[in-house]
């Protein structure tokens, strides 16, 4: 066994460090088989040599994030504990202090995974950029970010946020209302997105002038979209022949981000979602981006990357069952 003092250059936050309870502390021990004792403004760290190199760096990490005065929530401790254990510390230390924009009560927007600040990157240097991931990756979240910074920093005029209206249980011409009030309860979350980055009065001042716009995807049809930030949203639920119509609204000094999640798909025939086609089609296309999130980009509730990670086994396991039924299927016919 070996020990090793690890001494903080901001002692004062060592109980941010390590959490109420020292909840954070037990996740790094746990994890790194180590024994981790405060001795004032230093820490004491006891166990074989490897592991409390890891230890160190975790500890290290999360004393960086806590400087930036962001909160050390169960699951960014988990993130950045398990990238460590991976290996990849450094790929944590490359996440930019600067915040993306600001929420309306001036809460800086930040990417809180290594895949999220390769997204931003894509969408900062790209025209087009495919967002693919499950939920809770901030896909969309972040893409309103930088739609929202854009339009601050007057790169564009206007932003357009649109998603298909899928029906799922419902049929559109049971809702109540007109056509706007049908569709509404599908753009809820981009409404969301902005109200939070916006304020619910600037928005609704912005979308009376058409600086901002958010309608279904029908909407789209024979326009020209330029200077203008364009966020397709859940486009595993488009066709072919709509995805194609949305990408070809693109105009000069715009950009478009489409975003979606391939295992969520509400189609009748899931094989003929549009954006698996795009997936395809555009992948050797210069100036646009295909990025994938991983379950580790998951910034909900621990819980959602454990179910995301669950069903992600059950179906593969599914998989191969049914694979190996067929196949045994066929042998049988064979003997015939």
């Amino acid at each position: 066994m070996a020990e090793r003092l690890w001494n903080p250059a901001d002692p004062d936050l060592i109980p941010v460090v390590f959490g109420s309870y020292d909840s954070n502390l037990n996740l790094i021990q746990k994890r790194f088989h180590v024994v981790i004792i405060n001795r004032g403004t230093a820490v004491r760290i006891t166990g074989a040599e490897t592991d409390i190199d890891r230890a160190s760096q975790a500890l290290e990490l999360l004393m960086q994030n806590a400087r930036r005065g962001d909160a050390l929530s169960e699951q960014t401790v988990r993130y950045v504990v398990s990238m460590v254990a991976d290996d990849a510390a450094e790929e944590i230390r490359t996440l930019s202090a600067d915040a993306v924009s600001l929420t309306v009560t001036g809460k800086p927007i930040r990417p809180r995974t290594v895949g999220q600040k390769h997204y931003l990157d894509a969408i900062a240097s790209n025209t087009i950029v495919l967002g693919i991931g499950p939920a809770g990756t901030g896909k969309t979240y972040l893409a309103v970010a930088m739609a929202v910074r854009a339009l601050r920093s007057h790169d564009i005029d206007r932003i357009i946020l649109t998603r298909p209206a899928v029906e799922a249980g419902e049929k559109l011409g049971f809702l109540p209302g007109d056509l706007q009030d049908k569709v509404d309860p599908y753009l809820r979350p981009l409404y969301d997105a902005l109200f939070e980055m916006l304020g619910s009065e600037a928005v609704e001042r912005d979308l009376e002038k058409n600086i901002i716009e958010i309608a279904p995807l029908a909407y789209m049809r024979g326009r020209t979209l330029d200077r203008a930030f364009i966020i397709l949203d859940e486009a595993q639920n488009t066709t072919s022949e709509q995805i194609k119509m949305f990408l070809t609204r693109l105009g000069e000094g715009s950009k478009m981000v489409i975003t979606g999640d391939i295992t969520q798909i509400d189609l009748p025939n899931p094989e003929r979602s549009g954006l698996i086609e795009a997936m395809k089609v555009l992948k050797s296309v210069d100036d646009i981006v295909i990025h994938q999130f991983s379950e580790k980009d998951v910034v909900r509730h621990r819980l959602v990357q454990d179910i995301i990670t669950a069903y992600a086994s059950y179906e593969q396991k599914h998989l191969q069952s049914h694979e190996r039924k067929k196949n045994r299927n066929g042998e049988v016919k064979g003997l015939h």
